[in-house]
């Protein structure tokens, strides 16, 4: 197995550097695209036009069985899928198809953090241990901030999972642990580190977040960041499916790439999979048109009025190194500071994110063949190379 447990989020920094992952795998027998081609353009006025196909022109390969793609800003435009809906058909990978979008879910959870702040429902810098009283052990003495649990200097640890390694996780995909569940276990573990101290992007901040608002609301989480974000933004296609295993709707087989004892390679189908205790960190099940949507309106102040807004595009003090702020992440590219955020789950790898003046934006999501590993994917980087160039 290559590097299965290692946490990879599809780090922002790595995603946007086109570098090709050591040690490729034994080649995959891939289903052969259907007769009609396995490669789509429906929108190509950018002037990276040729760059985009040809960085979605290699898969399917040993990276990935599938990509989807739109770039937009000053520029023009491009959309192009790539790649195939499932193995055993070889039909042309469907490029309104849903996937899942990992953490790209903390976007919209930060999002309606902010949406409660300005409405008056939310201190951000209001402790909270205050919001959700009896939570946390007498370990946590000090005060965790609100916004210090959105731009993760929290200090609480990671929570628990259901297994160590993918083929454990895998023997409970259809399993259910409670976010509850995850929270109790890593408060159990005591503070990692003084809140504000250093920053450590983990899932366990937005799920706290996920109960914070549940509890100032009275509703379910999924409830307020639909009535919130997804509605205000126009993402009719997104949802949260809670314990359901199944993607609802079209949608792109995902696989998982396992070395047999023989040394060969095996992709394992990871498309069903109950994801509930990823919930508020990285549930959320999209398309790249409402990704696209979301980041074009968010960043419009659309969604999130001013001065919440700035929460977003503002990392923590006293922390030079740190690069990551409510929800998003920067890197520079050239001359330009890309905002966004990449979310992997088992089977998909997705980046979102643009330019604060939407001078340029990207959206890609790949059915990567091993999307948790701790090695960038050549797919992706070679995609976001070719937007932002």
């Amino acid at each position: 197995m290559r590097s299965h447990m290692t946490a990879r989020t599809t780090a922002l920094a790595a995603s946007l550097v086109l570098a090709l992952a050591a040690g490729p795998l034994a080649a995959p027998a891939f289903a052969a695209p259907h007769p009609s081609g396995h490669s789509h353009t429906h929108t190509e006025v950018s002037p990276n036009a040729d760059a985009l196909r040809a960085a979605v022109a290699v898969v399917p390969n040993e990276y990935a069985t599938s990509a989807l793609v739109r770039v937009g800003g000053t520029d023009g435009t491009w959309r192009g899928s790539a790649g195939v809906r499932d193995l055993a058909s070889g039909r042309p990978a469907d490029p309104d198809a849903l996937f899942r979008a990992g953490s790209v879910t903390k976007v919209v959870t930060a999002a309606t953090v902010l949406r409660l702040a300005a409405e008056g429902d939310v201190d951000l810098d209001a402790p909270i241990q205050r919001y959700l009283p009896g939570v946390f052990t007498p370990a946590f003495d000090r005060p965790i901030s609100v916004r210090q649990l959105l731009n993760h200097t929290s200090g609480i640890p990671a929570g628990s999972e259901l297994g160590a390694d993918f083929s454990e996780l895998y023997a409970h995909r259809f399993d259910t642990l409670t976010p509850r569940q995850v929270v109790a276990s890593a408060v159990a573990k005591g503070p990692e580190f003084g809140p504000g101290e250093r920053q450590h992007y983990l899932n366990i901040n937005y799920t706290v977040l996920g109960l914070l608002i549940e509890k100032v609301t009275g509703r379910s989480y999924a409830a307020e960041a639909t009535r919130l974000v997804l509605r205000p933004a126009g993402m009719r296609h997104t949802y949260f499916p809670g314990t359901d295993p199944c993607v609802r709707g079209p949608h792109n087989r995902g696989y998982q790439a396992v070395e047999r004892p023989d040394g060969t390679t095996e992709l394992v189908d990871v498309t069903d999979w109950n994801q509930a205790d990823r919930w508020a960190a990285g549930d959320m099940i999209s398309t790249t048109a409402d990704l696209e949507r979301l980041i074009t309106s968010l960043f419009r102040g659309r969604i999130v009025p001013q001065p919440q807004l700035e929460e977003m595009f503002t990392t923590p003090p006293g922390l030079p190194d740190a690069t990551r702020s409510a929800g998003l992440e920067y890197k520079k590219v050239g001359n330009r500071i890309f905002w966004g955020k990449s979310g992997s789950r088992y089977g998909y790898s997705t980046l979102v994110g643009g330019a604060r003046d939407l001078s340029v934006t990207l959206v890609t999501s790949i059915t990567s063949t091993d999307a948790k590993s701790a090695e960038a994917n050549p797919v992706l980087d070679g995609i976001a190379a070719a937007a932002l160039s």
